[in-house]
């Protein structure tokens, strides 16, 4: 993954030099390609349908240059609200003068704070953005990207992951870090008390033959930073999530985000086909209280998962629907090194979505969650990557995977030592024998040659 602040607010690449030795140590470690957020609230920042693709083509060019390849991230959520965030891009101007006008526009909790990191999904097919619809609105800037970079589709440009909520993922945003209101491992809070998500939650409720249901989503789910035994809703025994109307609520919040999902990934696909790209769908590793039978943290961000239901299934049928990738985060994580007390499981969660991926015959991408430049979570993402989760042997194996995040830390010494030996690693797939130590003094030819362009790019990257 590049850094965030690849492109700058005047829409050129940022400290050029460094990004140009980078890309070459990149290429010359055996990285197959990059990662590039094309942030909505750059490109078409000024006004609706006026797109600056300025530092893009100058930054796509420079990978093509050195023969990377480019996974484009249409980032349709604002950057600087979530773990990481090392800059802060709104969203577009006139999205937020619209917001402004309308809160309801912004996902609301029960308390009525709003959250303006993304578009309420409530509102995706109404014609609140200045005359069009937030979905029509995604569908026009992938069309524009397509249009200007069709030189490169299928070629340079090999993947367009969608963005489809906070943090380019697909979820609600039921944790935000932004001015401390959630701190891990806090359970999050319910995002459907706008206008718009409670009109589709009365309508639900109305067909279902109980409109009692309709006026207001749970009350009695505690607060961002709660833990699940805290609340009445989703405490072990007798919680409400288990519930008739819970059941229905939590139903129709998750039902809700995967036709959100529905909506854009249809709109990716017609845009894009025929191009030669693959489109993928990123979705959050959600590991905090995941030992817990409500599992909590997914239920607020609207993953149906609990310990009676497969909540990830459902989201990879909608993907395979579209021949699509799913994404997922906190491949790099083991469960020994996460609080114990908040039965933290991010080994069996990445199970689990592993085996929800299989029977949905959808590829299986990963991600880091958090920047590790250690052997023992690099150990961690090659046992992952393989795949080896049901205990049989067959040839199926991450179909890629992107590190988080090119840096300065990156380039010190010692993790780019590690990190080339890694991509060695990853490049060799899940038959290679070989032990670390051998892949490692194999690596430090590729070392020795990428040093004067780690050393190049590390000064350069410095602030």
């Amino acid at each position: 993954m590049m850094p965030l602040d690849s492109v700058t607010n005047g829409n050129t690449v940022n400290r050029k030099k460094a990004m140009n030795a980078s890309l070459h140590a990149l290429k010359s470690a055996g990285m197959e390609g990059i990662m590039i957020d094309v942030w909505w609230g750059l490109v078409e920042r000024e006004a609706p349908g006026a797109y600056n693709w300025g530092g893009y083509t100058e930054l796509l060019d420079m990978a093509k240059k050195h023969g990377l390849k480019v996974q484009a991230v249409m980032s349709f959520h604002q950057c600087g609200s979530n773990v990481g965030d090392s800059c802060t891009i709104p969203l577009p101007k006139w999205v937020r003068e619209e917001m402004e006008k309308d809160s309801d526009l912004a996902y609301t909790d029960q308390w009525g704070r709003r959250n303006y990191e993304y578009v309420s999904l409530g509102c995706d097919s109404l014609l609140v953005l200045k005359g069009r619809s937030p979905v029509q609105c995604y569908a026009d800037f992938m069309r524009a990207f397509k249009d200007n970079f069709k030189h490169l589709l299928g070629d340079t440009i090999v993947e367009i992951q969608v963005g489809m909520g906070p943090a380019g993922e697909l979820r609600y945003p039921s944790y935000p870090e932004e001015n401390g209101m959630w701190k891990f491992p806090g359970i999050g809070a319910f995002q459907c008390y706008d206008k718009y998500m409670l009109s589709s939650l009365k309508a639900a409720a109305e067909a279902a033959g109980k409109p009692e249901w309709g006026s207001t989503g749970p009350t009695d789910a505690g607060h961002y930073n709660s833990w699940p035994e805290d609340t009445p809703f989703f405490k072990k025994d007798g919680g409400g999530w288990n519930s008739q109307y819970d059941e229905f609520f939590l139903s129709w919040y998750s039902q809700t985000l995967i036709e959100h999902g529905e909506r854009i990934l249809s709109s990716a696909s017609s845009v894009f086909e025929a191009t030669g790209v693959k489109i993928s769908v990123k979705v959050a590793g959600i590991h905090w209280h995941y030992g817990s039978r409500s599992h909590a943290a997914e239920l607020t961000a609207g993953y149906y998962n609990t310990r009676f239901r497969d909540g990830y299934l459902p989201m990879a049928q909608m993907v395979a629907r579209y021949g699509a990738v799913f994404n997922f985060t906190c491949i790099e994580m083991r469960d020994h090194e996460q609080p114990q007390d908040a039965l933290c499981a991010p080994e069996n969660l990445v199970r689990q979505v592993g085996l929800a991926t299989k029977e949905a015959q959808v590829p299986l991408a990963g991600e880091n969650a958090l920047p590790r430049y250690d052997k023992s979570a690099h150990e961690q993402i090659l046992k992952a990557s393989s795949l080896n989760i049901d205990g049989s042997s067959n040839d199926r194996e991450m179909f890629a995977f992107t590190y988080l995040r090119m840096n300065p830390s990156l380039f010190l010494p010692d993790n780019w030592r590690r990190f080339v030996a890694f991509v060695k690693k990853m490049n060799e797939g899940k038959d290679s024998r070989r032990c670390w130590e051998q892949v490692e003094r194999e690596a430090e030819h590729f070392v020795n040659v990428t040093e004067p362009f780690v050393q190049e790019a590390a000064l350069a990257l410095m602030p």
